[in-house]
């Protein structure tokens, strides 16, 4: 097997073991339970997971997406992070081989992930992930595996939470109501600290549209107008992974628009 091939693989596995991780991060984070302990168990039953049902993918497949103990369903949430997790691994070592940039990268994408996940089904955005996320943002930024200058890093910290806040502060001024959590805002924060203030605006951008799009049709669906509250950090992570990924082709469409 050709080394280029062997690396490749190797990430794809690692993004799917990766996955699995995050899977448990998603579980326990919102309940404020250790991520280390105890092992795996099935949510209903509580039955611990043998290692030979704990294969990324492939033992929700062989067991057809129930637990072998009490054969109550499992969500489709496992294998679905597993698989997006493995395929941003597998973009990454494309993109930048193995390396610390891609070790350091896919850590980035995987708090996006994260965070994601746990924003759709709970509405909450944990500290225990922004906060020091904007915190290694800020020193990988000094490092050679940096994406952006220190300064910009810094400047994308400051602008991407003020940004946010100063919109939540607006909308509560004028309508005295929560429009947007802080949760979102530190996220913003650790955005720009990994990214730089440049790309804050084509990821606020292409949030806020996939936000009406995506947000404005569930609510229709749902029936429930606007008494539904539609999360807004899956939209910034989503804007996040494709600016990060297809930056210069979303500027490059954007500017052709209108020069």
């Amino acid at each position: 097997m050709e080394p280029e091939i062997l690396i490749l693989f190797f990430a794809l596995m690692f993004g799917l073991i990766l996955g699995s991780f995050l899977t448990v991060c998603i579980h326990r984070l919102p309940q404020g339970m250790s991520i280390v302990r105890p092992a795996s168990s099935c949510p209903s039953c509580e039955t611990p997971i043998h290692f030979y049902d704990n294969i990324p993918v492939v033992s929700y497949l062989l067991l057809r997406g129930r637990c072998r103990h009490c054969g109550h369903g499992i969500s489709p949430r496992y294998p679905l992070v597993e698989i997006l997790t493995g395929l941003l691994s597998l973009a990454l070592a494309l993109r930048y081989g193995p390396g610390w940039t891609y070790f350091l990268t896919l850590a980035f994408v995987s708090a996006l992930l994260t965070v994601s996940f746990i924003d759709l089904q709970h509405q909450i955005i944990p500290d225990v992930i922004s906060l020091p996320g904007i915190l290694v943002g800020l020193a990988v930024s000094f490092t050679p595996w940096g994406l952006v200058p220190w300064t910009d890093a810094a400047l994308g910290a400051v602008l991407g939470g003020g940004s946010l806040l100063a919109v939540a502060w607006g909308y509560r001024l004028v309508s005295g109501k929560e429009g947007m959590g802080l949760g979102d805002v530190k996220l913003l924060a650790m955005i720009g600290a990994w990214m730089g203030w440049k790309e804050l605006p084509f990821i606020i951008l292409i949030a806020s549209l996939a936000g009406i799009l995506i947000g404005g049709t569930a609510l229709v669906v749902s029936r429930k107008g606007l008494r539904v509250r539609i999360p807004f950090g899956p939209f910034l992570s989503l804007a996040a992974v494709l600016v990060f990924f297809f930056g210069p082709r979303i500027r490059d469409v954007y500017f052709g628009l209108f020069f």
